[in-house]
C-alpha cells in the first residue's frame, strides 16, 4: 500500500498540519493529539489487527493513529465529532482507500447500524481510541452494553481510570466501574503515557488499556440490569458496610428481614464492604436480592 513517507504522529508534521489548516484546539472537546510513534505502535499492536479485522476509531483528530490502523486493518471507520477536522482527515487519509471518516458524536451514533454499514464481511472489529477523559466511562459502557462483535477495545485514557478498570477486589481502586468492565471483558494495562507526548499537554497522566471483549460474561446472572443495580448500590457510600448500603436501597422495597435473608442466602457477610466482593459474589447477591424483590 502506498503511503506518505512521513508519519503524522511526529511533532513537526502535526504542527505543520495544524498550521496549514489554521486549526485551534477546543478545550471543551478534550483535544490532545499524540505525537509519539512508540506509543502509537503500542496501541496498534494491542489492537491485534489484520486484513480480516476492522477497526473503529473514536476521535481520530488529524488522523495520526488512523493512518497506522489503515496499514494493519482491513477496514477502518473513524468517528469524529469536530466538523472542522473532517476536511483535514479527508486530505491526510487520501492515500488509504480502506478508511471511512464519519462525522458524529459516538454517544449519539447508532452503533449497530454503523457496524452493518461499515463492517459487513469483516470477522471482528477492534475499537481504538484516544479518549477525552470526561467521556471515557459513558463511551466505554455504550460500546460494551450494545454487545457489538468486538474483539478488543484499546483506549488511551486517564491513568487512574485505567487503574480502576483493571483493579482487583480488595483495593481502593476497585469499584462499580471495575465490576462493569470486567463483566464484559478482560482488562490489561498496556503502558502508561507521560503527558509530554501530546500537543497540547494534558494535566493528567494517561495510560493505554486493552479490554479483550468476552464472548460470554464470566458469571451467569438472572437479571443483568439488577446485577449492575446491586453493584452500584453496594458502592453507593464507600465507607459504609454492604448492609448499610443495601438497606438504604432495598429495605423499603422488600423489607429488612427479606433483605437480611437474601444476603445470607448469597453466603455473604453483611459487615463486609462492596470493594471486597468478587464478580461471583455480586452475581449471587443480585440473584438473591432479585428473588426477595419478586416475592414482595
Amino acid at each position: 500500500m502506498t503511503h506518505s513517507a512521513i508519519d503524522i504522529a511526529t511533532p513537526s508534521r502535526t504542527k505543520d498540519i495544524i498550521r496549514k489548516h489554521g486549526f485551534a484546539f477546543k478545550k471543551s472537546l478534550g483535544q490532545n493529539f499524540l505525537i509519539d510513534m512508540n506509543v502509537m505502535r503500542n496501541i496498534v499492536d494491542a489492537a491485534e489487527l489484520d486484513t480480516e479485522t476492522g477497526a473503529l476509531e473514536i476521535g481520530p483528530g488529524i488522523g495520526a493513529l488512523t493512518e497506522q490502523l489503515a496499514r494493519q486493518a482491513g477496514r477502518v471507520t473513524a468517528v469524529e465529532i469536530d466538523r472542522r477536522l473532517i476536511p483535514i482527515l479527508g486530505e491526510v487519509l487520501e492515500p488509504y482507500p480502506n478508511v471511512q471518516v464519519v462525522h458524529g458524536d459516538v454517544l449519539k451514533v447508532d452503533l449497530q447500524a454503523l457496524f452493518q454499514e461499515q463492517f459487513t464481511g469483516v470477522e471482528r472489529v477492534s475499537v481504538v481510541a484516544n479518549l477525552p477523559y470526561y467521556v471515557t466511562t459513558p463511551i466505554m459502557m455504550k460500546l460494551l452494553e450494545e454487545k457489538l462483535p468486538l474483539k478488543n477495545i484499546v483506549v488511551m485514557i486517564q491513568k487512574e481510570v485505567a487503574e480502576r478498570m483493571a483493579a482487583r477486589p480488595g483495593g481502593k481502586e476497585y469499584g462499580s466501574l471495575s465490576v462493569a468492565v470486567q463483566y464484559y471483558g478482560e482488562p490489561e494495562l498496556v503502558c502508561t503515557v507521560p503527558n509530554t507526548v501530546f500537543i497540547p499537554q494534558p494535566n493528567v497522566e494517561s495510560a493505554v488499556i486493552r479490554l479483550r471483549v468476552r464472548e460470554t460474561p464470566p458469571v451467569q446472572v438472572e437479571d443483568e440490569q439488577r446485577f449492575f443495580e446491586v453493584v452500584q448500590a453496594s458502592f453507593a457510600q464507600r465507607r459504609k458496610t454492604l448492609w448499610n448500603n443495601l438497606k438504604a436501597r432495598y429495605a423499603s422495597l422488600c423489607g429488612t428481614e427479606a433483605l437480611e435473608q437474601a444476603i445470607s442466602e448469597a453466603d455473604i457477610e453483611p459487615s463486609r464492604r462492596g470493594e471486597t466482593l468478587s464478580l461471583e459474589e455480586f452475581a449471587r447477591l443480585s440473584d438473591a436480592i432479585g428473588r426477595a424483590l419478586n416475592k414482595s
